[in-house]
């Protein structure tokens, strides 16, 4: 029976990495065989679910043919004459004459040409395993006033969210104890197994479960974070509001995100503005409206009244026959322009 790694990391089919990282990490803290609670079975369930949906091209694989894909040799539906075809071809960069159209007359290591062709490589020149990885972003709305939109300004906003261990800074280890190598892995990150397949010897790679590819660990773990390394924590974070800003646009804030699995990388915040109306002008893209209500013989024999704009009150000259609606022009005394230099205009 085919077995459901989304349903056991408990994710849905659509899951980005980063949401089955995250997963795993709390799941395999949970029931780590040397915890209290821990379930050796369970933990090894995880990890095969895992090792799986981590990897794209073995997650296409499964969601295509089930978790019995890698029964098929890993060739998923490949074309057997072309995967002979490259391997006659490795064979021959190897030094190797087929002759006849056999293998006769020679011996090599198939494990070692079969790695080659797969992509696993030796295990020389291996490197620690790389999570390197960018931290999820994270969406705030911010409510300004009128003014605020027109001539900007400094907003605080409180943010929960997580950052790196107030407690350890990140280390994970407990202050005042140090970090020591991986024993399981050596240092690696990743654990390397060679098994006897009918096609010679086939090697491959998982993440190490005891420090999750990073080659080290706390000799003791922060008591704080219990080894993750981060927290969740509320944050105040100062949003600078550019002059011009609209209702309903968006200021993106650069690594004010939260933090990476690794501990390396921020994510972005995007900050959606909300603006409130004013209770006398109205904007129209950088520019505003307004009435202002006069008396028929202000009307009709003209006078000079003073009106409100953004700026505070300024004088207007109301020629005489004026009709009710007459609109007047006030000349850069709108908004400024967000993305270029001047003004709007007051009507």
């Amino acid at each position: 029976m085919s077995k459901d790694y989304y349903q056991t990391l408990g994710v849905s089919k659509d899951a980005t990495q980063d949401e089955i990282k995250k997963a795993f990490r709390k799941l395999a803290h949970q029931y780590h065989p040397d915890k209290a609670g821990g379930s050796e079975a369970k933990f090894k369930e995880i990890n095969e679910a895992y090792q799986v949906l981590s990897n794209p091209e073995k997650r296409q694989k499964y969601d295509q043919f089930g978790s019995t894909f890698e029964q098929m040799g890993g060739w998923g539906n490949a074309n057997w004459e072309d995967v002979m075809q490259g391997f006659r071809q490795g064979f021959r960069e190897k030094g190797f004459d087929f002759g006849g159209g056999g293998f006769s007359g020679f011996s090599f290591d198939l494990g070692d040409i079969f790695s080659e062709f797969l992509g696993g490589g030796g295990a020389q020149g291996r490197t620690k395993v790389s999570r390197s990885s960018r931290g999820r972003d994270f969406e705030a709305v911010l409510d300004i006033d009128f003014n605020e939109a027109v001539f900007g300004g400094e907003k605080i906003i409180k943010l929960e969210k997580f950052d790196k261990c107030s407690h350890c800074q990140g280390n994970r280890a407990e202050p005042g104890t140090s970090i020591i190598q991986c024993k399981k892995c050596g240092g690696a990150g990743q654990i390397i197994k060679d098994r006897q397949t009918i096609l010679g010897m086939m090697r491959s790679q998982s993440i190490c479960l005891q420090c999750h590819g990073e080659g080290s660990l706390p000799k003791q773990n922060c008591k704080v974070c219990k080894g993750d390394g981060m927290e969740r924590r509320v944050k105040k974070i100062k949003v600078n509001i550019p002059a011009g800003i609209s209702d309903g646009e968006t200021i993106r804030l650069q690594n004010q995100g939260e933090i990476s699995e690794d501990l390396r990388n921020y994510g972005d915040l995007y900050v959606h503005v909300r603006a409130r109306n004013h209770y006398k002008f109205k904007r129209q893209g950088d520019d505003i409206y307004s009435n202002e209500p006069i008396s028929f013989t202000q009307a009709a024999l003209g006078d000079k009244i003073r009106v409100d704009t953004i700026d505070g009150k300024v004088d207007l000259k109301v020629l005489a026959g004026t009709a009710s609606g007459t609109v007047f022009k006030l000349k850069k005394k709108g908004v400024p322009h967000l993305r270029f230099y001047g003004r709007g205009d007051h009507y």
